[in-house]
């Protein structure tokens, strides 16, 4: 942070961009380095700014305070809206559950980054479309019904980037600070989370020991409003403060990274050795990509969280071979999606599988890649990000085309 503020002294936008990005570490940083700049106009505007500024967690304006009062309160009651209108649980769940919390957030966002009326009105029609059109599906159970619900929080996650980003939609490394954003966010709800379930069981059992039993109310109206407000006061916290978790995440991405690449290499020992495999087997297949998926999101938040500090070569290193082993189980999986096309035929799920592992495959070479040239020093870690965000759009497009094209292709089947 202290070169960061030095390189850019005479920008005084991006220093802004610096102060908001981390306030509590600016601070430390700008007051550190004070002496060396001390007498410049723009050194004393921050100065005043930040000597009395307390370094306790900050809360937000009372504007904010009320957005997520009034989101909490709005997601609780879309949650409750099979119990209010009578509306089928299995219809409503599967199709509506991502539009309970993710285009508040969005929401949220392009208020806080103030975009253009038609910007907002582009997201609202787009997010009003998509609801519309997940709701007039047949009301039966299919393939098509079912990727349509998978991928359909993909593009309301991919608006939800856009409205992060803002006017920097294009700067990829907006983009990669959103991707961190949404790691950061994640570990700071899961806190919550857990921190809920603690009170949940010692508020009934409390009661229980006075004889009121209050389960039934607790999980119909307490959990209802509780678990949205889970996701969307982490999201604000992490926004308002991102230097409560921005040293933990990278502490377990650091953890994890090692741990799950020697787990993979024992499971694919551990499956050669047992003879299992995801040829005849569509369970086991279906596993094995969420297998692929999740080591995936792990490489991701990890190059995410070393780009914003350059991670030592042996971070790196594992980050190279923990993408190779991911490889070989990707290959893997196609192989075994590939012969089950080849046995049994084209469905709306062999061929969204197919496709979705070609392009993670694709993704995934990319970005060894681009880790090859940094462990051998011929490009930076930020290489690595940039490659991986820049992506993105891919899997936006893909989404888009399983939602709206798979059921008109395969007959709503």
């Amino acid at each position: 942070m202290k070169t960061q503020i030095l390189s850019q002294f005479q920008h005084p936008g991006e220093l802004e961009k610096l102060y908001r990005s981390n306030k509590a570490e600016f601070k430390h940083a700008f007051l550190s380095v004070y002496a060396e700049i001390e007498g410049k106009e723009v050194a004393e505007f921050w100065y005043e700014r930040l000597k009395d500024e307390p370094d306790g967690i900050s809360w937000g304006s009372k504007k904010e305070h009320i957005w997520v009062i009034l989101g909490i309160i709005i997601a609780g009651i879309l949650a409750k809206i099979p119990e209010i209108f009578s509306v089928d649980e299995e219809f409503f769940y599967p199709r509506n559950i991502s539009f309970i919390i993710l285009p508040l957030i969005t929401a949220f966002f392009a208020w806080k980054n103030q975009l253009s009326l038609n910007n907002k009105a582009i997201l609202a029609g787009i997010t009003g479309l998509l609801l519309v059109y997940i709701n007039s599906l047949p009301n039966k159970e299919t393939d098509t019904l079912i990727l349509a619900c998978i991928h359909l929080p993909l593009i309301l996650w991919g608006l939800l980037g856009t409205s992060y980003s803002g006017p920097d939609l294009l700067n990829w490394k907006k983009r990669l600070s959103f991707l961190r954003f949404n790691g950061e966010a994640a570990v700071m709800s899961v806190l919550l989370g857990i921190a809920g379930v603690l009170m949940t069981g010692i508020t009934i059992g409390l009661f229980d020991l006075i004889g009121i039993k209050i389960e039934e109310f607790y999980f119909n109206y307490v959990v209802a409003f509780g678990l949205p407000a889970v996701a969307i006061f982490g999201t604000y916290l992490t926004h308002t403060n991102p230097q409560l978790v921005n040293k933990v995440s990278p502490v377990i991405a650091k953890i994890f990274s090692p741990l799950v690449l020697l787990m993979l290499v024992i499971y694919l020992v551990a499956i050669a050795i047992t003879g299992k495999d995801p040829y005849n087997d569509r369970e086991f297949l279906l596993l094995f990509n969420l297998l692929l998926v999740g080591v995936m999101a792990l490489i991701f938040f990890s190059v995410a969280e070393s780009s914003a500090k350059e991670a030592n070569s042996s971070g790196v290193w594992i980050l190279l071979l923990l993408s190779i082993v991911t490889v070989v189980v990707n290959v893997i999986a196609l192989s075994a999606i590939t012969f089950r096309i080849s046995e049994w035929g084209i469905t709306p799920n062999r061929l969204a599988v197919l496709v979705s592992n070609v392009l993670i495959l694709a993704h995934l070479l990319m970005v060894i890649g681009k880790l090859y040239k940094t462990v051998t020093k011929k490009s930076p870690l930020s290489e690595v990000g940039r490659s991986i965000v820049m992506y993105f759009p891919v899997y936006f497009i893909w989404a888009v085309l399983v939602v709206f094209i798979f059921p008109l292709v395969f007959g709503f089947k």
